[in-house]
């Protein structure tokens, strides 16, 4: 059964509540990197922790790819020989996936050139 329309009320004004209590922290946050520039250091420091577990996870990262673009290939050729026809869109991705994981494992400072590239702009 339904809950009650009371219940269904209040369970809206808690949710507009935490929206507008985050909506109201964020636009303090904003507000507050003119005057007092931490938010960016904060975001640095987070970066530069984040990155340094992913160079550590990196083999395994690349690992997890290789062994699931080769599932891919693997379930496509099964479609195949069931007389069924992977959709255009994704054979595409699996091959656009398959050309950036090759790409990662034998040209990582290619990969990294164009990730700088693109968040630099």
């Amino acid at each position: 059964m339904g809950a009650p329309a009371s219940q269904n009320a209040s369970r809206s004004d808690v949710t507009g509540s935490v929206i507008t209590s985050l909506a109201a922290l964020g636009s303090v946050l904003a507000a507050s990197t003119c005057c007092l520039p931490l938010l960016p250091f904060v975001m640095a420091a987070g970066f530069a922790g984040g990155s340094a577990f992913l160079d550590a996870a990196r083999p395994y990262l690349l690992a997890v790819s290789i062994l699931l673009v080769a599932f891919g290939f693997y379930q496509a050729r099964r479609a195949r020989k069931c007389q069924r026809r992977p959709s255009l869109i994704s054979s595409i991705l699996l091959w656009v996936s398959a050309v950036f994981v090759v790409i990662s494992v034998f040209f990582p400072q290619v990969m990294a050139g164009i990730a700088a590239d693109l968040f630099a702009r």
